[in-house]
């Protein structure tokens, strides 16, 4: 790694933790984020969140080679991990720890944006569902019953199939669009609650159309299980790329993704493991962080979580 790379390597570190105090310094202003700080493991989440994030958006500046190029096929191969190569090199003596700052960018970019499509989704058939009840709720929810019942990696594979490696946006859009279904249940069961407050009925008796009662007044009381929905969803919608990467129908190479690092490294796992460790860490710490994430918004949410 070239100085330059390892000073926005550094650069990066201070940014997430600065970014952490901020927000806990912010915090304390408002009681339910305050409740969300003092969960043991949400400001760890939100550093090491934070962090990745920053790696993806610097990558030009951190990675000191093209994640494609292949300096010396033969003396390079599988080089291990040292000054000049953070992360070493994998089987074609690509720089992993390029491979790695860049495939940031694609495995985190199809997470938030499949989470965002499935969250979108989901919330307004839940919404829907919830607030209407009677047949519509009835005809929605059997869809979302043969949507849960049916697997859904099974679902991917066969659109993968039907179109082959599907560019970023679409294979986002794909798993976004069968990946919302726990989510349209999840606020269903909050709308219907909410429908019978009486700033909902107030609403309705003052001649409030429907969509402006779901919009302006349903919905933004459903926020906290919607957001929540959200943090979870990222995790497994990356883990859902990271399959079918993995199983070589989603990112096409050679461009990176952490999954077709891990598929790439895999023949040389046990000779080379750095080949597919620091990607499947990479996997785990943003699952685990969001996890912690949703556990400290439940917390900062729920205040029958403190009394308990």
């Amino acid at each position: 790694m070239t100085f330059g790379s390892w000073l926005t390597l550094v650069i990066a570190v201070v940014l997430a933790a600065e970014a952490v105090r901020w927000l806990r310094h912010r915090a304390v202003q408002h009681e339910q984020w305050r409740r969300f700080f003092r969960h043991p493991t949400a400001s760890w989440g939100c550093g090491i969140l934070t962090f990745l994030v920053i790696i993806a958006l610097a990558a030009p500046l951190v990675a000191p080679l093209s994640p494609i190029v292949q300096p010396d096929p033969v003396g390079l191969k599988n080089h291990p991990p040292s000054l000049t190569f953070l992360m070493g090199t994998d089987g074609f003596s690509r720089d992993v720890w390029s491979r790695f700052a860049y495939g940031a960018r694609i495995s985190l970019g199809i997470g938030a944006l499949g989470a965002l499509i499935a969250v979108a989704l989901g919330s307004f058939v839940g919404a829907i569902a919830g607030y209407y009840r009677r047949w519509v709720d009835s005809m929605l929810m059997r869809v979302v019953d043969i949507g849960l019942a049916l697997p859904r990696i099974f679902i991917l594979l066969m659109a993968v199939a039907l179109w082959d490696r599907l560019p970023f946006a679409w294979l986002a859009l794909v798993i976004g669009l069968t990946s919302w279904f726990g989510t349209s249940r999840l606020v269903r069961a909050e709308v219907l609650g909410l429908r019978e407050r009486d700033f909902v009925v107030a609403a309705r008796a003052l001649g409030v159309p429907s969509s402006r009662v779901i919009f302006a007044h349903v919905l933004p009381n459903a926020a906290a299980p919607i957001i929540i929905s959200a943090a979870l969803s990222v995790g497994n919608v990356l883990l859902l790329e990271a399959s079918l990467s993995f199983l070589g129908i989603g990112v096409a190479p050679p461009r990176p993704s952490w999954g077709n690092m891990i598929a790439d490294g895999a023949a040389s796992m046990y000779t080379a493991p750095w080949t597919t460790l620091f990607a499947g860490l990479a996997i785990s710490l943003v699952v685990m962080s969001l996890n912690a994430i949703a556990d400290g918004l439940r917390d900062a949410f729920d205040p029958r979580e403190d009394a308990a």
